[in-house]
């Protein structure tokens, strides 16, 4: 947690963006791959750029509800590309893994956010 701190002070989002993007990776992991079986020899549970955005857009609703596009907006949260920018902030800080083939790039344009946070969306998804 120490470092995460510590990450935070040079960033321009707060300590909660990062814890969100965390517990969204893992409820993102979990969505992709299910979950891990603690006998079977330990495998990669990669996602992609594409899949954590889609993730994190989930589990944003999920949490938040009619809310996640304020939260997100008040956490200085406004496209794909800033989740991507929290991941690689964490990435270089050790707090994350990424594959070679991983970057920036992977978290642009897969959706915009006042159409994905749209309150009607988020309340037919909810149902």
């Amino acid at each position: 947690m120490r470092d995460l701190i510590s990450l935070t002070r040079q960033s321009p989002y707060p300590l909660s963006a990062f814890i969100f993007v965390q517990r969204g990776l893992d409820y993102t992991v979990k969505k992709v791959h299910g979950e891990p079986d603690k006998k079977a020899k330990p495998e990669s549970r990669h996602v992609s750029g594409q899949q954590l955005c889609l993730g994190l857009r989930e589990y944003a609703i999920q949490e938040y509800g009619l809310l996640a596009r304020t939260v997100l907006r008040r956490w200085k949260i406004l496209s794909c590309q800033d989740f991507g920018r929290i991941v690689f902030m964490m990435v270089d800080a050790g707090l994350m893994h990424k594959t070679e083939e991983d970057s920036l790039e992977d978290f642009m344009g897969h959706y915009d956010f006042d159409q994905a946070f749209a309150p009607e969306l988020s309340l037919a998804e909810n149902v």
